[in-house]
């Protein structure tokens, strides 16, 4: 799907302190692709309007950087099974019924038609973690060019989410994914390898990494 100028957003520049750009508009997919495409991205509360963001800084993680913490190392010894694109829908309603979110979770039905939409259209992807055929830990987001945009992740059992996380960088890193958008500098994602870069950087290395084509449709296994 191209991009459609009738659907651009202000200059990423114009934002506020904290990084609100636009209020309002949908959740189309034209909408959605067109906003990531310039940097920004959709973050509200049920019952407000839709906030478009983009912060300054950013934070993001190249593939090849996911720092395994020797704990982590202990959990990837253990029998999870690992897929990509099988359980999209039990993934995002696991991230947005995730426990100390449930009642202030951006994660609205509506966000939830809008990725489902984008899923069977190619553009989002869901990262499952398993562990005795049953669904323990995951993570979804959008892809454009060489550019993965993560949302959202949860966990059932320690460390999942993690190797959700782990499983991301190291099929990204084999298909030459450039990085990962964070959006939102926290600890837990530094201690993961994340790092902090200006929004001037950022939109440079996304201007970069879309003008290779989008890597579309279901993901299969490496």
């Amino acid at each position: 799907m191209s991009y459609n100028e009738n659907y651009s957003f202000p200059n990423p520049e114009t934002s506020d302190n904290q990084g609100l750009l636009f209020i309002g508009g949908d959740l189309t997919p034209q909408r959605i692709l067109q906003a990531y495409s310039q940097g920004v991205f959709p973050w509200y509360e049920p019952g407000t309007p839709i906030l478009w963001w983009s912060p300054n800084p950013r934070l993001i993680l190249l593939p090849t950087e996911f720092n395994i913490s020797h704990s982590l190392q202990k959990s990837l010894k253990k029998p999870f099974k690992f897929t990509m694109d099988t359980a999209f829908s039990q993934v995002i309603m696991a991230c947005a019924t995730n426990p100390g979110r449930i009642n202030n979770t951006w994660i609205t039905q509506e966000m939830i038609e809008a990725y489902t939409h984008l899923h069977r259209m190619g553009y989002a992807h869901s990262f499952e973690v398993w562990y005795e055929n049953e669904l323990v830990g995951g993570l979804y987001g959008l892809s454009l060019g060489r550019a993965f945009f993560g949302e959202s992740m949860f966990h059932k059992m320690t460390d999942a989410s993690k190797i959700a996380f782990y499983y991301l960088c190291k099929t990204l890193a084999e298909w030459n994914f450039d990085f990962i958008d964070c959006q939102i500098p926290t600890h837990h994602l530094q201690s993961l390898g994340a790092k902090i870069i200006e929004r001037r950087e950022f939109l440079h290395m996304l201007h970069l990494s879309l003008q290779h084509p989008t890597k579309h449709g279901l993901w299969n296994i490496f």
